[in-house]
């Protein structure tokens, strides 16, 4: 019997694999993803620090741009954060506008007592068109009382005026802008005049005055009239003419009534205290610059109207500047050479009372007078030892 092969069981059979497995690629490819991430951590440390080098070699290089300890500007103390720059500016010159410069002049402190030694002063306001004809005059005036006044001048803007060094008004004009006669820009002007004056914290009276005024006493009279006075110099005074009560609009009420309308001299002469409460009002200003136009002049209207609605007790409703207005028509009359004699000046003094320093006298008592021509100057000259006794 043929017996039939035993067949062998596939699991025994070596069969050929057609379709061998691949070699794993996992640990190459991580290994791969680990060495570029090396290579990259490295180079970005490496650009980090060349980075850092950079850097620190352009701070290192540039310190005085990043952290300055040079100031740079012209003419200045290097240490303008001290207390005597703010309390005196040390030059008038700045390029504040009017909104900024008014701000900054009317900060009070709380605090009455001055960290400093304070001897207080008076400010000379010059407001002009040009030329000083008096200067040398007024030098003769302030000669030997140095510390005890301050003088400032508006020009007009391209107007440099020419002082000596030895001069009170060497380098004593302001930021000044144009003026028109019979206009809100003369009450600017005076604004600017009484802003940068306040700057100077030891500044406590404050006259305003004009290239033709003159004074009328010696320094140490007028100082001690005006410093140890109780009360403000400002003309206010009710005029029921065309030419007071004549020029009130009556769309300025209910804010002014026409009760509280005033006139006086453009020519005034304030305290500390006043003069910080003019700067600061915009409300009642801006009715006269937008109300007040020709035929109402708001030099004539403004303060006096101004100090009657909120500060008449302070005020003495006078002026300390004599004008004559004797010839009548608009503008005061003028004295030159052949005017100006000792009893002229004696005349003037004695208008009203001779100057006391105890009591504030109830009569009038001029200062100043005004309005002299350029060629009253020699006169006055040779009066100075004598009359007027600077």
């Amino acid at each position: 019997m043929e017996t039939k092969p035993a067949l062998k069981s596939r699991a025994n059979e070596s069969v050929p694999d057609f379709f061998p497995l691949t070699p794993r690629k996992d640990l190459p490819f991580g290994f791969m993803k680990l060495v570029c991430g090396l290579v990259l951590f490295m180079a970005g440390t490496v650009l980090g620090m060349a980075m850092r080098a950079r850097f620190n070699w352009y701070f290192t290089s540039h310190t005085e741009l990043f952290f300055p300890q040079t100031m740079y500007c012209a003419d200045c103390d290097p240490e303008t954060m001290v207390l005597k720059n703010f309390v005196k500016p040390s030059h008038l010159a700045h390029k504040m506008t009017d909104d900024e410069l008014f701000w900054r002049a009317t900060m009070v402190p709380k605090i009455h007592e001055f960290p400093f030694k304070r001897t207080p002063k008076v400010a000379f306001m010059f407001l002009t068109r040009g030329p000083l004809p008096f200067s040398s005059l007024w030098d003769i005036f302030f000669k030997g009382h140095e510390g005890l006044f301050s003088v400032y001048v508006h020009t007009l803007p391209e107007y440099k005026l020419n002082a000596s060094k030895n001069s009170a008004f060497y380098e004593r004009q302001i930021p000044s802008e144009e003026v028109q006669w019979g206009s809100a820009t003369l009450v600017d002007a005076e604004k600017r005049l009484l802003a940068n004056a306040l700057l100077d914290f030891s500044n406590e009276r404050f006259v305003l005055l004009s290239e033709s005024c003159i004074p009328v006493f010696n320094f140490q009279t007028v100082y001690e009239y005006l410093i140890n006075s109780a009360h403000s110099f400002v003309q206010s005074y009710d005029e029921d003419s065309p030419r007071g009560r004549g020029r009130y609009n009556t769309r300025m009420r209910p804010a002014i009534k026409l009760s509280q309308w005033r006139k006086g001299s453009e020519w005034f002469e304030l305290s500390r205290e006043l003069a910080v409460n003019i700067v600061s009002d915009y409300k009642y200003y801006r009715i006269f610059q937008k109300l007040c136009r020709p035929s109402c002049y708001p030099d004539e209207h403004y303060i006096p109207t101004y100090l009657n609605m909120f500060h008449g007790p302070l005020n003495a409703n006078r002026s300390v500047t004599w004008v004559d207005w004797s010839r009548l028509g608009p503008h005061p009359a003028t004295y030159g050479r052949e005017s100006v004699t000792v009893n002229f000046i004696e005349s003037i003094r004695n208008n009203g009372t001779i100057c006391t320093y105890n009591n504030e006298p109830t009569s009038v008592c001029y200062l100043f007078a005004r309005k002299f021509a350029p060629s009253a100057l020699e006169p006055l000259l040779n009066m100075t030892s004598t009359v007027l006794d600077f």
